[in-house]
């Protein structure tokens, strides 16, 4: 054991890690083979002239791991171990990197999904879909309760229950009635991680690989990733002014459930209407086939009262109602909450169980505070105003700098507007993103969230989402100055190349 240096200034833990590491290696390597005999414990701590505790340390942590043997009265051997991928192993035992990882059929389909980034890092001014200005986030008001709920007293630090705190559904019952004309009872709410977590839980109790399901065309693309995850098969149905075409749902025993965003539809902005949503409804008791409703953004209507829930028109209990904090809190939060159908309830909670056992404690009683103060809904009420000033900003700019070039729509609610560019191309939506970006503009293309962009894409102009809740006013008109600038030189450049 001679190649050990003797260090006899280093500290007692330092020594033994050294220890420890290097007969580790020697044993990974081969160097020290199965049933070799380890010299003794004081012989090794005169070897290297240190304490001989902390060699008995080091051969207490490889018995422990199952590198050596160790028994009373008897030398330590090593015990018979394959290499591991520790960077100590032989180099003929390293994995082919040609071959692609053992995955599950879930994981290969999710694998191949390409994701939709909503991020531009180099924006100096980025109307980015889903983000919301920190300025607007109620600090004050969180940081006070937030603060109380900190310092209670509770018996232990326990596991919560899986559909969440008594105290936010109890809350979110109340809210949900005034602000949505939603009736339930709390034992249908079910609290979870974003309203992602919600999709994700509908797709994997719901779906199976022979099933079907309706989507809106363009939708929301984490939404149908999701249901697609599990294998389903994605029926797009096209949307129009008043939203998802429900002349056009399949009589498809295989669909098992549809997913709409009846407020606002994500991204083209329409309302669905009542004759069409009676139809939606009537449709899912025929088939016997689940609504989902994603209601992302049904608190921002502007200059009328938000438009009921769909679920509040659902007699025969088919509906499953999507609700999230992350538009009007914050998407950093990460709360958001399904109301069930009541045959539903058990399955979604022990679902929830499996997956993160419950949400954050803390933030759901900090939230159940804010509703049960009015603090939430007066701060909701604020922000919509403040987010009607960007929306006025934003027609506003356009009518002065884009108006002669497009069309914009989706504005009467929600967050964010589709510009639509009759005079391009939708292949010349990247050009036009990356041109943008150059000038520190992020605008995002419209036809990534068409379940098949190249479908019909000659009939369709070049389309830009843009959301305005994260901009100043200021920022939004200047914002668009630029992008129109951008936009006739681009138009330019394709004039004189065709």
């Amino acid at each position: 054991m001679g190649q050990f240096s003797t260090e006899p200034d280093a500290s007692s833990r330092g020594a033994e890690r050294r220890i420890y590491a290097r007969l580790r290696a020697q044993i990974e390597d081969g160097t020290l083979a199965a049933g070799t005999r380890l010299v003794s414990t004081r012989a090794m701590a005169a070897e290297l002239g240190v304490s001989r505790t902390t060699v008995t340390a080091a051969y207490e942590q490889l018995a422990a791991e199952g590198f050596v043997v160790t028994s009373a009265g008897k030398a330590a051997t090593v015990a018979s171990v394959s290499s591991t991928p520790s960077g100590h192993a032989k180099a003929s035992s390293a994995p082919d990197k040609d071959q692609p990882p053992a995955l599950s059929r879930y994981g290969q389909r999710v694998a191949v999904m390409q994701p939709y980034s909503m991020a531009s890092p180099r924006a100096r001014i980025d109307f980015r879909y889903g983000s919301v200005a920190s300025r607007d986030f109620p600090a004050l008001g969180w940081q006070r309760a937030y603060r109380a709920e900190l310092v209670k007293r509770q018996p232990s630090l326990a596991y919560g229950q899986p559909e969440g705190e008594a105290r936010l559904r109890s809350a979110l019952q109340g809210y949900l009635r005034r602000a949505r004309g939603l009736a339930c009872d709390a034992d249908q709410i079910l609290v979870v991680h974003g309203s992602q977590q919600g999709l994700d839980l509908c797709a994997r109790l719901l779906l199976n690989p022979a099933d079907a399901f309706v989507f809106e065309e363009p939708g929301y693309r984490m939404a149908r990733y999701c249901f697609e995850a599990t294998g389903a098969t994605a029926l797009p149905i096209p949307v129009d002014a008043s939203g998802l075409d429900t002349r056009a749902l399949p009589e498809d025993d295989r669909v098992r459930l549809a997913f709409v965003t009846p407020s606002h539809q994500f991204p083209m902005g329409a309302v669905l209407s009542v004759a069409r949503r009676q139809e939606l409804l009537s449709w899912a008791s025929r088939h016997r086939a689940w609504i989902i409703e994603d209601d992302y953004g049904g608190e921002f209507r502007y200059g009328q009262r938000p438009i009921d829930a769909l679920q509040s028109m659902d007699s025969d209990a088919r509906v499953i109602y999507v609700g999230t904090f992350s538009k009007a809190l914050s998407p950093q939060l990460r709360l958001g909450y399904l109301v069930l159908p009541r045959e539903l309830v058990h399955v979604f909670r022990e679902a929830k169980r499996l997956t993160d056992r419950h949400s954050p404690r803390w933030e759901q009683n900090v939230l159940a505070s804010l509703i049960e103060s009015g603090t939430y809904e007066r701060h909701v009420r604020r922000l919509r105003r403040d987010n009607e000033h960007r929306r006025k900003a934003l027609l506003q700019a356009f009518e002065q700098h884009l108006a002669g070039y497009g069309q914009l729509v989706g504005m009467a609610a929600g967050l964010h507007g589709v510009l639509l560019l009759p005079a391009l191309r939708v292949e010349d939506e990247p050009t036009l993103q990356a041109a943008s970006l150059k000038h520190g503009i992020g605008v995002y293309p419209l036809s990534p969230l068409f379940a098949d962009p190249s479908s019909a894409a000659h009939e369709r102009p070049a389309g830009l989402i843009l959301g305005y809740a994260g901009l100043t006013t200021q920022e939004i008109d200047e914002g668009i100055e630029i992008l129109a600038a951008v936009i006739r030189e681009l138009m330019g450049d394709l004039g004189a190349r065709g």
